[in-house]
């Protein structure tokens, strides 16, 4: 089994995110699940949800606290979480900044990857939504899902014009990284 810990704020999209990635990668012919972490949601609060995925079907219920893969939508998070706690020495965390790996504070033997979703949503949405902007990146990098997958999930959530914007953020995300 494969697990996801997505990081972020209320508002941005964390659990939208986590539910696209799971119906996303279920598309592929894989087990997955998405959920939030429960507790207070709060616009603007840290929040985190979390994706599951196995050739077999998945039982488990409880939260992620050894991920394989970590994705951080606000950088300013890595001040006030420990986003890295329980990553795999193997894992990889994505993390949503301008900034190289290498200039971020971060003690970890897992693999950084940046890439800047924000400046991507801005310029397909107009917004700093960058959750699938993200999505795209996690593709790339991880190899769970696929672009095709992925843009079929956005387009039954958003629908029109804003579906296919965000498809494009998304591709856009999927080639830089």
């Amino acid at each position: 089994m494969e697990q996801i810990r997505i990081h972020g704020r209320g508002g941005q999209g964390v659990v939208t995110m986590a539910s696209m990635l799971s119906k996303a990668i279920f598309k592929t012919g894989k087990y997955s699940q998405g959920f939030p972490s429960f507790g207070v949601e709060r616009l603007g609060a840290p929040i985190e949800a979390f994706v599951r995925v196995d050739e077999s079907k998945i039982t488990d219920r409880s939260q992620v606290y050894d991920p394989d893969y970590v994705i951080v939508q606000d950088p300013t998070l890595l001040s006030l979480v420990d986003v890295e706690k329980g990553l795999k020495k193997d894992g990889v965390i994505i993390i949503n900044t301008s900034e190289g790996s290498d200039d971020l504070d971060i003690s970890t033997e897992a693999r950084i990857v940046t890439v800047d979703a924000t400046e991507i949503a801005m310029k397909h949405l107009g917004r700093p939504i960058m959750n699938t902007a993200l999505m795209g990146a996690f593709a790339k990098v991880t190899g769970l899902t696929d672009k095709e997958s992925l843009g079929k999930i956005i387009r039954e959530t958003f629908g029109g014009d804003i579906g296919e914007r965000n498809v494009k953020a998304m591709e856009e995300a999927y080639e830089v990284c």
